[in-house]
């Protein structure tokens, strides 16, 4: 890229960051840290293609700078889990708002896989969800109990084995972004597919309505978050694919720290899916009303949360509103 085209494209940000470096009422230091790491990995760009020119010079000052602001006057603001939740985190899901778009397609189309391959090979369930998992939920169905298997754990042993289990797939949906994207997509299309196959088999037997006001007490939030856990990994992957103006490295950085920081922020909500399963699910005798609030609440808040929010908070941060 030629040095003019490299100045037009980031003059603005650049105005930005010195702004701030030079705004000696500015109390936020992780706003300022996360402003070093941008303006570091274009300083090493010029560096590397413009080592003598003004561009490289003028980057070098406002990176020291910064510098001299964030270890002058580090310390631990008293906001600062607050703030990653309601500024932090949304901002990134608002950033990779393609990949989540993305990450949902895969998900549904492996989803529509499982249910259609269920449809035509009646094999396809076991080969799926195992023999073993088939046979148990065909003997709760013959006992009139298809919801059967929630009950049969200890709660807090349940909680702690699915939280746990759940919080390890995302991570490996993040982690698998690594090969080019193609192992978050993978893990987004076994889930999706068991999913499919999971709920075709109520359907089949004429018990959608059974298992779904059942099922979707805590997968409302437990799916959405291992859908946005395959966007973190499709963000890294994706990083690493289209590095743009900064080296393959400097890209990759950028999106490891990225996805990092989304896999991360679902933590809460796999716990709050973890307990919603061991502690609720079981209770599939209650009322559908108290079901369906359960289930209401869970999606209104997620799609809130996870698109509605960050668009609003972006559209803020750039005046729009």
């Amino acid at each position: 890229m030629k040095e003019s085209a490299f100045i037009r494209q980031n003059s603005e940000q650049w105005k930005q960051f010195q702004e701030l470096a030079s705004d000696k009422h500015s109390d936020d230091p992780d706003r300022l840290a996360d402003l070093f790491i941008r303006i570091t990995d274009d300083l090493s760009y010029s560096r590397t293609f413009y080592p003598n020119s003004k561009t490289t010079k003028y980057l070098n000052t406002t990176a020291a700078s910064l510098h001299q602001r964030i270890y002058r006057n580090r310390k631990e603001s008293r906001g600062r889990l607050r703030r990653f939740w309601i500024e932090e985190l949304p901002h990134e899901f608002a950033a990779a708002r393609r990949e989540i778009l993305l990450s949902l397609s895969i998900f549904t189309i492996a989803l529509l896989v499982g249910v259609v391959s269920s449809a035509y090979d009646d094999t396809f369930a076991r080969l799926i969800l195992g023999d073993s998992y088939v046979n148990m939920t065909l003997e709760n169905i013959g006992k009139g109990d298809p919801m059967a298997v929630y009950k049969k754990m200890n709660g807090t042993d349940m909680f702690f084995g699915i939280t746990f289990n759940n919080i390890r797939v995302s991570f490996i949906a993040f982690i698998g972004g690594i090969l080019l994207s193609f192992g978050s997509i993978y893990a987004l299309f076994k889930n999706g597919v068991m999913l499919g196959t999971f709920q075709y088999f109520f359907i089949e037997r004429g018990l959608f309505w059974e298992s779904a006001k059942v099922i979707w007490i805590h997968g409302t939030i437990e799916i959405s978050a291992i859908v946005i856990a395959g966007a973190s990994g499709l963000t890294l992957g994706n990083a690493i694919l289209f590095p743009g103006n900064y080296t393959r490295l400097q890209s990759f950085r950028r999106g490891a720290y990225r996805g990092l920081k989304i896999a991360t922020g679902l933590v809460p909500l796999f716990i709050i899916a973890g307990f919603l399963e061991s502690f609720v699910t079981r209770h599939s005798d209650m009322p559908w009303p108290l079901s369906l609030l359960i289930i209401g609440g869970s999606a209104v808040g997620t799609i809130h949360y996870f698109i509605i929010y960050p668009f609003l908070l972006e559209r803020r941060n750039n005046g729009n509103i």
